[in-house]
């Protein structure tokens, strides 16, 4: 029940006729959890309008996430806690957990993808249940599911993307005249950057997307520690200033490409970038992946200044799916 977890409450009482009607689907919420709340189980439900005011008087608290989820006896579990690069932890162990359970598991969290894609992955097959994470991604932006459902039989030989948001905010303050610690201040301001933009500004966000991609839709078993990383620290105001006079930008670029020998070769860089580039456009919150294929010559998924409900959204697509399929 953090950021997203309460975008995505709202989504669903948004929603929730239309699920019903459309899509035959009917739900209620049954346990909710925060690192300031605890672990909450309501067994008749909690009232969305409640949730949403912050009152959560209707649940009752219990110890850890065993016991919350088999008091509060799910046939999904959203997860959505902050990411843990190095460890994936906690979120692997809750979708364990929920997996062991029998229930779907549906995750903003890459540090499950990063670290236990395939356990997970077995798990959930073993369980007939369904392990979904596109808003760990581009937020809700169809990237996993986009080549699950409607891009059979493709192969992709490499991509690159604007894929940290936070990087091209401060990039477009220094271009503005801020220096490097004034424009990270202003991403601070703005919500954008972490009270340590480490993750960011370094290139680990962007790092463990590579890492998912080319595991998840390209077959690798990548390590975050595979990924040649180089962050923004290194640019000025003057670089930015001195590339937009040649008619070109600087963004942090990912790239991931297989090599003759079936290998995938994957980096995070800050790269200049011609103004004709489709990746130079890219600008303030927006997001864009260009796959290349052996039928495309360049797919494009790009999103505009995506806010909560943009992740939100991502979880709820991924609910109809794994509800509807099994």
């Amino acid at each position: 029940m953090g950021n997203v977890g309460s975008a995505l409450v709202a989504l669903l009482q948004r929603k929730q006729q239309e699920l019903a009607e459309r899509y035959h689907i009917a739900f209620q919420i049954t346990g909710v959890a925060s690192s300031r709340l605890g672990w909450l189980v309501a067994h008749d439900g909690f009232t969305l309008g409640k949730l949403l005011a912050g009152d959560v008087s209707e649940g009752r608290p219990v110890g850890h996430v065993a016991s919350w989820i088999h008091a509060s006896k799910p046939d999904v579990v959203f997860e959505a806690s902050p990411l843990n690069a190095e460890t994936g932890e906690p979120a692997t162990t809750h979708i364990r957990v929920a997996l062991d359970y029998g229930a779907h598991a549906v995750s903003a969290n890459k540090g499950p993808v990063l670290h236990a894609y395939r356990e997970l992955t077995r798990l959930a097959q073993r369980k007939d249940r369904r392990f979904f994470f596109e808003s760990a991604m581009m937020d809700g932006a169809p990237v996993f599911s986009l080549f699950r459902a409607a891009l059979p039989a493709i192969e992709i030989l490499g991509f690159r993307g604007v894929i940290n948001s936070t990087t091209t905010v401060i990039l477009e303050a220094m271009h503005a005249g801020k220096n490097f610690d004034e424009a990270i201040a202003e991403a601070q301001r703005l919500g954008v950057a972490e009270t340590d933009p480490s993750a960011d500004i370094d290139g680990i966000d962007a790092a463990v997307k590579v890492v998912e991609i080319a595991n998840v839709l390209m077959g690798a078993d990548l390590k975050l520690a595979d990924v040649q990383r180089t962050g923004i620290r290194g640019l000025t105001s003057a670089h930015l200033r001195e590339a937009y006079d040649a008619g070109e930008v600087w963004r942090l670029v990912s790239r991931g490409r297989r090599q003759s020998d079936g290998s995938i070769a994957a980096s995070v860089a800050p790269e200049r970038l011609k103004f004709a580039d489709p990746l130079a456009q890219v600008s303030g919150t927006s997001l864009l992946i260009a796959f290349e294929t052996d039928i495309f010559k360049e797919l494009i998924i790009s999103e505009r200044d995506p806010g909560p409900e943009a992740t939100a959204y991502g979880l709820l697509s991924d609910f109809i799916h794994a509800v509807r399929s099994s």
